[in-house]
């Protein structure tokens, strides 16, 4: 439900896997500017409980885990590492290697997307054009079931439960002693000594408050109330630039992102990225372009080159996910530092037109294409303003771990997944789990 009590169908996919069965696979590093303050016009970007070293050396961890290509030296924005990336980046295609060419003659610096495809010697990939948005067939895609989840179960430690719910979790003062719920429609329950939560930015603060109890009664974790507070959206917008001189005929082409205004927009102020999408055909138009004939979305299609334009959205303690009177999601939210996206999208569509790109379209995200939300159960080391600590343990409930993007204290401009993953190393290495018992 939105603000208004509208219903709406979010992104978010109940499968083995996740939302990673149809992402992007793109798994660039935040930046360390990114898990400091940042000063905006309209607000502030608060500083992450740890800083950039602490997570760099499971960044190289979760990079080889999840087979990302790519290559350093082309971001300006690039962050530094200790390791280099596992497998060399993608290659682009001739029609994305000219369009670069056009970039580069404006002074940019196009650079490498960081991918998670199987393309070492021998892998599942064929780079086709269905990896943007759906499940991989081939088991090529870098997802969770594929380079976590299976590899996890064949090891006999790990067992999955599908078709399951859990409704709440169980506690006993501040523990939680088991998590309840239905499979296939039977009521079941599994105790423990150690509980982590991992669903997500909206379904785990509504996991926690829907799990409110005399010892917890706002929700479990909460007696600050900030579960559910500063839900945060980045600011997106995809592009559709035609080229009417040129056909597109690349099959794989989210291999370029342009990040040359992520620190500075030439105000003093962070932009964000400008990233290519996988290419979209004119049946995938269809769905937000609902009036325009199906062969005049082909025609356009064949012609266009699709891009991502994403700025941060700041913390607010307006936008929050809380539970209504019948138990149902509702999400408020409002757009923030939407004025550096203006700036930012603004600046991509001049870069386009001078690259040759005559018509542009554009897809503004709205409530329901919730991509790369988190911070509704943010980590901190004071109690008093934060849920969770610097390891994802629940100041409150210390058996309790929330590892998802819910954690975040603040968004940056970079598609999450990899931050999410290397965190989730951190904590199951520098945890005493033998003590959380």
């Amino acid at each position: 439900m939105d603000d208004d009590g509208r219903e709406f169908s979010p992104g978010v996919h109940y499968l083995v896997g996740g939302n990673t069965k149809v992402y992007g696979s793109s798994l660039p590093r935040l930046r360390e500017e990114d898990l400091e303050r940042t000063e905006y016009p309209s607000g502030v970007s608060p500083a992450w409980p740890f800083r950039y070293a602490d997570i760099e050396p499971y960044y190289g961890q979760i990079e080889e885990l999840f087979r990302v290509h790519g290559t350093t030296g082309e971001d300006p924005s690039e962050p530094w590492r200790s390791s280099p990336f596992p497998y060399p980046a993608l290659e682009h295609e001739p029609y994305v290697a000219e369009t670069i060419r056009r970039l580069c003659d404006q002074g940019l610096h196009p650079s490498s997307t960081a991918m998670g495809v199987d393309l070492r010697p021998g892998g599942a990939c064929i780079r086709c054009s269905t990896c943007d948005g759906f499940p991989c067939r081939l088991g090529a895609k870098s997802d969770a079931q594929t380079c976590g989840i299976d590899p996890a179960v064949a090891t006999g430690h790990v067992r999955v439960l599908t078709n399951a719910k859990v409704d709440r979790l169980v506690t006993e003062k501040d523990r939680v002693v088991a998590v309840a719920g239905e499979r296939d429609g039977e009521p079941f329950r599994i105790t423990g000594g150690a509980f982590v939560v991992s669903g997500g930015a909206a379904n785990s603060a509504a996991l926690l408050l829907g799990s409110a109890s005399d010892d917890h009664p706002d929700g479990v974790a909460n007696s600050t109330g900030l579960v559910g507070r500063n839900y945060m959206v980045h600011n997106n917008t995809h592009i559709a630039a035609v080229d009417p001189r040129r056909k597109n005929d690349v099959v794989f082409q989210k291999t370029v992102a342009v990040n040359d205004f992520y620190r500075d927009m030439g105000d003093g102020f962070p932009g964000g990225t400008i990233q290519l999408i996988g290419k979209v055909q004119g049946s995938m138009m269809k769905t937000h372009a609902t009036k325009v004939p199906l062969p005049v979305l082909n025609r356009i299609a064949e012609r266009s080159m699709e891009w991502l334009v994403m700025s941060e959205d700041l913390p607010s303690p307006h936008n929050r996910v809380t539970l209504n009177k019948n138990g149902q999601i509702q999400v408020s939210w409002r757009r923030t530092n939407y004025d550096r996206h203006e700036l930012l999208l603004a600046r991509t569509k001049k870069i386009l037109r001078t690259a040759g790109y005559v018509g542009i379209a554009e897809q503004r995200f709205d409530i329901a294409l919730n991509s790369h939300m988190c911070g509704t159960v943010v980590a901190g080391t004071d109690p008093a303003t934060s849920v969770l600590d610097p390891w994802c343990r629940a100041h409150e409930v210390p058996n309790l771990f929330v590892v998802d993007s819910s954690f975040f204290p603040s968004s940056g401009a970079q598609n999450p997944a990899l931050t999410i993953g290397a965190q989730a190393l951190r904590v199951a290495a520098e945890v005493e789990w033998e003590r959380v018992d």
